[in-house]
């Protein structure tokens, strides 16, 4: 059984001794759904039923008695462990995780980078991927998402801040095409995500705009879109604030509120109070108070 285990077998001790999730989760201070993605996780991970579900609450099955007991056993010893382990987390110090989209990496990774500057106990790791890390699971510490609000159960959200996106060509690109007209786009090509069913809202406007086939050059990645846009494949969307970097791009169309992503800092709330995480997310909210006219 890997370390990563641990928290769910102390999980499933609690409830075969509590009988219900409830009691489980309140004598180990988290969410009742906390609790039930650990007995998930770990009857998954076992690949056997450690307890039958009832109107009363949770029983052990034999084979969660077996883990009962062993369980048992070893409890002392983890909570030392935990107390230990807890004790860190006063200190602004050891790894701390972080993940966001790649599209934002431009803004944040100077921000982190300045923070563990000033924390040099802090190894930062920065992680950007287009899915959901998932914080019950401790794989980061912070998350920042965009789009509508994040709903994930035990997670604590707050306003990071707000993307405007406008609509951009290169130079080169309207000089062959001409500038286009916000009431008239049939004749134009654009850049933009491979997924007609992106969920960000410039996307979502476009989709209703035009054809799907004037959509000419198609990727998985902003990086991508960006690129092709200034080697002049079509028009396509960037941030305002990453299309301030190249002179060479003309805004054919200001930013929409319709089109704006709401940004979000997401903690973990078993994590959310610790001295490393509350640092981080002060120093965010300090940087991005300098991201003029995002």
């Amino acid at each position: 059984m890997s370390i990563d285990a641990w928290d769910e077998i102390r999980t499933a001790y609690h409830v075969a001794r509590m009988g219900t999730v409830s009691g489980a989760a309140e004598v180990l201070g988290v969410h009742h759904a906390t609790v039930i993605r650990h007995i998930d996780a770990l009857e998954g991970r076992l690949g056997t039923k450690l307890f039958q579900r009832h109107a009363r609450g949770y029983t052990a099955t034999e084979a969660g008695q077996d883990l009962l007991q062993v369980a048992q056993a070893t409890d002392d010893q983890f909570s030392q462990l935990v107390s230990r382990l807890k004790g860190r987390g006063e200190s602004v110090a050891g790894e701390l995780v972080v993940t966001s989209l790649a599209s934002l990496a431009p803004l944040l990774a100077p921000a982190i980078a300045s923070f563990q500057m000033a924390h040099p106990n802090v190894i930062a790791r920065f992680l950007t991927d287009d899915r959901v890390f998932r914080l019950e699971y401790g794989e980061a510490h912070v998350a920042i998402r965009a789009g509508s609000v994040p709903d994930q159960p035990d997670n604590v959200v707050q306003k990071f801040t707000r993307q405007h996106v406008g609509m951009y060509a290169s130079q080169a690109y309207l000089a062959a095409r001409g500038m286009p007209q916000e009431d008239d786009l049939q004749g134009h090509s654009f850049v933009g995500y491979d997924d007609n069913k992106s969920r960000a809202p410039f996307y979502r406007w476009l989709a209703d705009t035009v054809s799907r086939d004037q959509v000419v050059f198609r990727a998985t990645d902003a990086r991508a879109v960006k690129y092709a846009l200034l080697q002049g494949a079509g028009l396509g969307f960037l941030p305002c604030w990453e299309a301030r970097a190249h002179p060479e791009l003309v805004q054919v169309m200001p930013p929409r509120e319709d089109w704006v992503s709401q940004i979000w800092l997401v903690t973990h709330v078993d994590l959310h109070r610790t001295a490393k995480v509350q640092s981080l997310l002060s120093h965010l909210k300090e940087q991005a108070k300098s991201w003029e006219d995002m």
